[in-house]
């Protein structure tokens, strides 16, 4: 599907769409056209808002439908992702979708279903795969400078309490699923692009929560820890913490049998002169804030739209890659909720 530029309708019009719609506009090769809202919007507000005519939806059906659209953008709440998900790739449009995907493994199974039959292309809002620290760990990693990784932990230290925006619904179980769906997907994402092709073949998790009254209001555990054996004798763990009082902080570590990597250093002894008791500096961005306006969506977006032009999936954020993250999300919860490891198929 090569076009110029692609018309994109976006589902939700608060805090994450605010995030997407700027950088949907900045990769030059699509347009938001159309918003849908719960809330009462106009076509006069959001053409003024956007600065060129965006027209305003108040029935989910008709955006989905509309044919001048070919991509739907899905900024909603968590749990209404599938159904909205499905309705759009039924109706033959490309898919930007916000994390999580699904709360359930029986909802990601729609959606894979629905995938296959259609044949849309998608993009999965695990957008930490784009950032400068992880692509700058990718390049490391794919130039064998740590040689073969053995171990990794990839931790989400990040306190949502009432201050934080989403907390209105993210502390409920029914709307944000677990610690790990509503914001410590990043981190077992990430680890799992650490760990490449290696197959997640069992996981083990623990839960506990703090005492403090911020976090008080949570239905659902808010530290998860995650450890993770692969079929090729590789161990990793995951720490998704929402109860900590801290500045956000996106710990990463791997080790290999030629050097080892910590958030934006490293040492190599594929290297020569460097000096092992001290580390080498990466010159690139951190993964340091929760706010949906430091992500990384544009160079998303972009890839996203050049693989869309040629027909391909896009690199490391399709539903395929996403899916993968989202199995093992999954079996980690039904650990922690059943006290023991989970095998996975």
């Amino acid at each position: 599907m090569n076009k110029a530029i692609y018309n994109v309708g976006v589902i939700g019009h608060g805090w994450v769409a605010s995030a997407h719609i700027p950088a949907i506009h900045a990769t030059g090769k699509a347009r938001v056209t159309a918003v849908y809202s719960a809330r009462p919007l106009s076509d006069a507000e959001l053409t003024a808002k956007y600065g060129y005519p965006v027209k305003a939806y108040s029935n989910l059906d008709a955006l989905i439908g509309d044919p001048s659209l070919d991509v739907i953008d899905i900024c909603s709440f968590p749990k209404e992702h599938p159904d909205q998900f499905i309705a759009a790739a039924k109706a033959g449009k490309h898919v930007i979708v916000e994390k999580p995907l699904a709360l359930s493994p029986g909802d990601l199974a729609r959606m894979s279903a629905v995938v296959k039959e259609t044949g849309i292309k998608t993009c999965v809002c695990f957008e930490v795969r784009y950032s400068s620290q992880f692509r700058s760990i990718k390049a490391i990693l794919d130039a064998g400078l740590l040689g073969a990784i053995h171990f990794a932990e990839v931790d989400y230290y990040h306190g949502v309490g009432p201050w934080y925006g989403q907390f209105r619904w993210s502390h409920l179980k029914a709307e944000a699923g677990s610690s790990l769906l509503s914001a410590g997907c990043h981190a077992m994402d990430a680890l799992l692009l650490i760990m490449g092709e290696a197959r997640p073949v069992e996981v083990t998790s623990y839960t506990t929560s703090s005492k403090s009254e911020y976090f008080a209001p949570y239905d659902f555990p808010t530290t998860q820890i995650s450890m993770i054996k692969f079929a090729d004798g590789r161990v990793g763990k995951t720490t998704s913490c929402l109860d900590c009082l801290q500045p956000y902080y996106f710990h990463t570590h791997a080790v290999g049998s030629h050097g080892s990597l910590l958030d934006d250093k490293f040492h190599s002894t594929k290297l020569g002169g460097l000096n092992k008791a001290k580390w080498s500096q990466l010159s690139c961005g951190l993964v340091d804030s929760g706010d949906v306006k430091d992500h990384p969506y544009e160079s998303q977006f972009h890839a996203f739209f050049d693989a869309l032009a040629v027909g391909a999936e896009m690199p490391l954020t399709s539903f395929a890659d996403s899916a993968r993250s989202h199995r093992l999300i999954h079996a980690a919860d039904q650990s922690a909720v059943e006290g023991r490891p989970i095998r996975l198929n």
